[in-house]
């Protein structure tokens, strides 16, 4: 199933979002938008789907992911947060022909976890606790892709609140490239795909979500209530859809999957 409808526009062809209506969707959007920022050389890139417990997927997410980096040969290592994480895929998964380990333990450090015959990474579901491995690793990748699923790097900002913890966001956070991005809201969606703009969606009564904004920076705080309120001012007479939506579905999924 598609999930892009392709439009041209002075010779460039743009794609255009629509917003998934199932966590199946969202994993094929999410995909789509990755495999476009791996084509475009981006590093580092981060896969964030913003979704109640999403972190308990991450193990199947990343054996979706894997198949993307087929370009980059045999050598591709995905790495986990922790020892426990990561023994737990190799007994899953079995014998593969990428590399799986964990970000760091308290007797090897992230520097011994990088070899040169790495050609690529898949770094699954970090926390702020490895945000400091995960800083290095990108470091010491030199060019090599490294796609971050699911991060929760995010939680880095209310981890300490002195002048080391603001240099980490400003220094680190900002050279991460969010190349899909989803967060369901009441009634509304965030959404980045790339290359698009970073979108909010508004859900309507009887025509699903529509479009109400695109802006360059991910829409936060009162940016973000500033373009919800004016959505809600175009049509104030507009009654609130009643059903679950987005996040609805998705929870529903995920428990599914969880039984």
């Amino acid at each position: 199933m598609i999930y892009y409808g392709h439009y041209k526009l002075s010779n460039i062809y743009l794609l255009m979002l629509t917003v998934p209506s199932s966590l199946a969707e969202t994993i094929a959007q999410a995909k789509q938008a990755t495999q476009l920022a791996l084509e475009a050389a981006i590093s580092p890139l981060m896969v964030e789907l913003v979704i109640p417990e999403i972190a308990l997927q991450a193990q199947s997410l990343a054996l979706e992911f894997i198949p993307l980096f087929a370009d980059y040969g045999p050598s591709l290592k995905v790495l986990f947060p922790d020892t426990g994480a990561a023994a737990l895929a190799r007994r899953d998964w079995g014998e593969t022909e990428f590399k799986g380990s964990d970000l760091c333990s308290r007797n090897t450090p992230i520097e011994r976890k990088i070899s040169p015959e790495d050609s690529a990474f898949l770094v699954v579901c970090p926390s702020a606790v490895e945000v400091h491995s995960v800083e290095k690793l990108c470091t010491m990748a030199a060019g090599r892709p490294v796609v971050l699923l699911i991060p929760q790097l995010e939680d880095v900002s209310i981890v300490g609140i002195g002048y080391a913890a603001r240099q980490l966001r400003d220094r680190f956070l900002s050279t991460l490239e969010s190349c899909y991005y989803i967060r369901p809201l009441e009634s509304a969606v965030i959404l980045r795909s790339y290359p698009s703009l970073w979108q909010v969606w508004s859900e309507q009564e009887s025509s699903g979500y529509e479009l109400i904004a695109e802006v360059p920076e991910k829409p936060l705080g009162e940016a973000l209530e500033s373009i919800l309120n004016q959505g809600t001012a175009a049509d104030p007479e507009a009654p609130k859809p009643k059903k679950a939506g987005l996040l609805g579905s998705m929870q529903r999924f995920l428990k599914a999957l969880n039984q």
